[in-house]
């Protein structure tokens, strides 16, 4: 059953992954809350949207030069292996197949979830939508697990599929908010509600990189990708700019839907309220159908680098049970252990985020956290380290790519881990990294009791 993974993935699906993974849930799941945050200010709101995708598009840029440099197995191990060496790549792919990997993958079964019920008219934290979670994660593993072409193709499906509404809403919702007056009125009206952060801007930023997470996660398809050298920089780069522009333009157009306040009363139904408003009742239905589609295609995007986290380690012979986890199903040509693995942690994590965010009395007390953000601000201090010694080491790049570019790359994720602390607080943020410091030490053991 070992044996290499094939060239099995084209240039639109790496694309289509990286569009994919990013749209879906977090446009819809987070709107409201930037909105919320920047206490009903749009064009602080809209400058939030821009910044979070300036963060994006940068650092996908210096990842692409690096793509264009290295290839084996998983991108964001390849490059902390080239940069800085094999403890830190396997530092950060510990962290991506325990915890990154799991705690998105969880988070947006609940979301894909969430809008199912909305859509359904049930209770988005009841016994209904918990079971549709299970059922999503579940399916979706399977998918992958099963036929990964045909998770492939969904995922290029899905991608075309849910840009429609994003599209509608931009056009035709700034259009009519132009022409009744809902637009201009909303962008003048100012703050209207209470803020309840002392930097709203900062809280407003952290939630955007939710909706704006996942397009690293394309580079868990390095290996299985064709002409990867040539293919995964221009999906990066191609990507990410098309996933910027479309928020920024959907969020506008969202804000000609309804005023800001009816927006930010309408909680997990406000973006329904806001495609009926335009697009009458049915039409808002069908198009509503359009989001819980992408929510599942960003699902399916995110499962695809879930059930590769554990094989990107022990292809490297690191980590836990590597000749378990390195073994390649030879009918399905998928790293069936690894998923299976990965699937677990996924439930784990799912059951954390119920605890954690959806109950009304926290189950774990002061070591509940939004895991749909705080495991995405760390991966970007992560990243900081390798873009030093892209600098430090890569002599042959010109200027541009090996200065210019990475410099500004890390002055983005300090930006972002800075705002974190700012948007949830000294004392989350502490609770949050001793439970990562757990799980990293934990890893770092396993691993050093097998280089003994």
């Amino acid at each position: 059953m070992e044996n290499g993974l094939e060239k099995k993935y084209g240039l639109m699906t790496a694309i289509a992954m990286v569009i994919g993974i990013v749209i879906g849930s977090g446009v819809f799941f987070k709107a409201e809350k930037v909105l919320t945050a920047t206490g009903g200010n749009l064009p602080q709101g809209i400058l939030a949207w821009v910044i979070g995708g300036i963060i994006m598009v940068v650092c996908a840029y210096v990842f692409a030069t690096m793509a264009t440099r290295y290839e084996k197995v998983n991108g964001i191990v390849d490059y902390a292996e080239a940069t800085i060496g094999t403890n830190y790549a396997y530092f950060i792919g510990w962290f991506m197949a325990a915890i990154y990997y799991p705690t998105l993958t969880s988070v947006l079964a609940w979301v894909s979830a969430r809008y199912t019920c909305v859509l359904l008219g049930w209770d988005i934290v009841g016994p209904q939508a918990m079971a549709i979670s299970g059922f999503f994660l579940i399916g979706s593993y399977a998918m992958n697990a099963l036929s990964p072409k045909l998770a492939g193709k969904f995922q290029v499906s899905t991608t075309i599929i849910k840009i429609i509404p994003l599209a509608l809403m931009a056009v035709v919702g700034t259009i009519v908010g132009l022409s009744n007056g809902v637009l201009v009125s909303n962008f003048t009206s100012g703050v209207i509600s209470n803020v309840t952060t002392n930097s709203p801007l900062f809280t407003a930023v952290v939630a955007t990189a939710f909706a704006y997470e996942g397009w690293i996660i394309a580079t868990s398809i390095n290996a299985e990708l064709k002409n990867a050298k040539k293919n995964l920089p221009l999906a990066l780069t191609f990507g990410t700019i098309f996933v910027a522009l479309i928020y920024i333009l959907y969020y506008t157009g969202l804000a000609g839907a309804v005023s800001n306040s009816v927006m930010m009363k309408g909680g997990e139904a406000g973006a329904k309220l806001a495609f009926s408003t335009v697009f009458s009742n049915a039409g808002g239905t069908v198009l509503f159908v359009f989001v819980v589609i992408s929510c599942l295609g960003t699902l399916n995007g995110l499962m695809m680098g879930c059930t590769r986290g554990f094989y990107s380690l022990a292809a490297r012979d690191m980590g836990p049970a590597t000749k378990v986890l390195k073994c390649i199903d030879e009918n399905t040509n998928m790293p069936t252990n690894s998923s299976i693995l990965g699937l677990l942690l996924s439930g784990v994590w799912l059951l954390y985020f119920y605890g954690a965010n959806l109950t009304p009395v926290p189950w774990f007390g002061p070591f509940s956290f939004d895991s749909s953000e705080l495991p995405i601000v760390t991966i970007y201090a992560m990243y900081i380290p390798i873009f030093l010694m892209l600098m430090a080491k890569e002599k042959s790049l010109n200027v541009f790519r090996r200065f210019i570019m990475p410099f500004l790359a890390v002055c983005a994720c300090v930006f972002m881990v800075i705002a974190a602390f700012y948007a949830h607080g000294v004392k989350t943020v502490g609770c949050y990294l001793i439970i990562f410091a757990v799980i990293m030490a934990v890893g770092m053991i396993i691993n050093s009791q097998k280089t003994k």
